[in-house]
């Protein structure tokens, strides 16, 4: 497999940034925000149909022309890293079923920078490729898991698989990943009835389990009354557990954690819906077809894809990129009117 070399671009305006301020200004929004955290989408392939990530009819697929090869993944990556991203974490689709994901992460721990590499993945195809992934190099783990009981995993995925990803937990936990992170996305009427048996699994095992307000996008038929607040999961698991204590966490956390005293794990909650933490927003996204984007449920994107394809330099890259995130807004726009917006389903944005 063959790479793009490094562009060098001498007396550029990234090299004058680099030597004088802490943070490149190319990815510091107006609002002061550092962006040091890249998520890129390998893929939008995925071998399950989660209803909250893909409309039923389906998707159109991108034409694999179309897709980032993964020289172009790296040179981006490569980009990104020296501008002062220290963390990416590898999405989908599912990032799993891309034939070269080896030898990508590979390369990616080769990169200069680069302080953790991280994965969200469905699970199932966890098992065989662990030791694989261990040996390459990642770092963190993050596997979706929404119900425990097998039948309920059929109806939310659409697909058979629900002992496939418990395999590939317990296998992570046994290859020594602590902790192991379980995203759960909370529906009412589907899962909210299960938050106490998810919290019940990190008294003896070193899980992080992630419950996740249920986010509109295009194609996932949400609605509010399906949607369980933050506070509304914090009163039922303290009902259970009164003692529950909050755990002191990074600025840039997503989640807000807690810990059942004496449990070896954790949970948490991602608030997006009714209480974001987009002041603290470190986060930027390559879709698997190129295009940046700044805000999760933003519909603005730049294809970097295009400008790669036709010959742009690094410095020119840069100021694209620049100019993207300086665009970037405070916040995003709230549930309602997000759910009004146009934007891509889940699973081509990159979970």
């Amino acid at each position: 497999m063959r790479y793009i070399s490094k562009l060098m671009v001498p007396g550029s305006q990234r090299r004058v940034l680099k030597d004088f301020l802490p943070f490149s200004a190319f990815l510091m929004d107006s609002f002061g925000r550092r962006h040091n955290y890249l998520r890129m989408s390998l893929t939008e392939k995925c071998n399950l149909r989660c209803q909250y990530c893909m409309p039923q009819e389906g998707v159109t697929l991108t034409p694999r022309s179309q897709l980032l090869t993964a020289e172009e993944l790296l040179m981006l990556a490569r980009l990104f890293l020296r501008e002062g991203v220290n963390k990416i974490r590898l999405t989908g689709g599912e990032p799993l079923i891309r034939p070269d994901v080896l030898p990508i992460i590979a390369e990616l721990r080769k990169l200069e920078g680069l302080k953790t590499i991280a994965i969200t993945t469905n699970g199932m195809n966890l098992t065989r490729l662990l030791p694989s992934l261990k040996k390459t190099g990642v770092d963190l783990l993050n596997i979706s898991l929404d119900t425990l009981v097998p039948a309920k995993f059929e109806f939310i995925a659409r697909r058979k698989g629900f002992h496939k990803v418990m395999e590939g937990i317990e296998k992570a936990i046994e290859m020594g990943y602590n902790p192991v992170k379980v995203n759960c996305v909370v529906m009412r009427g589907l899962n909210e009835d299960e938050l106490i048996d998810f919290v019940s699994l990190t008294e003896r095992k070193p899980l992080d389990v992630r419950f996740i307000e249920y986010m509109p996008f295009d194609g996932n038929r949400w609605n509010f009354k399906m949607m369980v607040s933050y506070q509304e999961m914090l009163d039922c698991i303290k009902q259970k557990w009164p003692n529950l204590e909050p755990v002191p966490g990074e600025e840039m956390d997503t989640a807000k954690a807690f810990r059942v005293p004496g449990f070896q794990g954790q949970l948490g909650f991602i608030t997006s819906m009714s209480d974001n933490f987009c002041g603290s927003c470190n986060r930027l996204r390559i879709t698997a077809d190129g295009n940046l984007k700044v805000c999760l449920f933003g519909n603005s994107e730049v294809s970097l894809r295009d400008f790669l394809r036709s010959g742009a330099t690094e410095e020119e890259l840069l100021h694209i990129i620049g100019a993207a995130v300086g665009r970037k807004k405070k916040q995003h726009a709230g549930m309602f009117n997000i759910s009004q917006m146009k934007n891509r389903p889940m699973i081509l944005i990159g979970g």
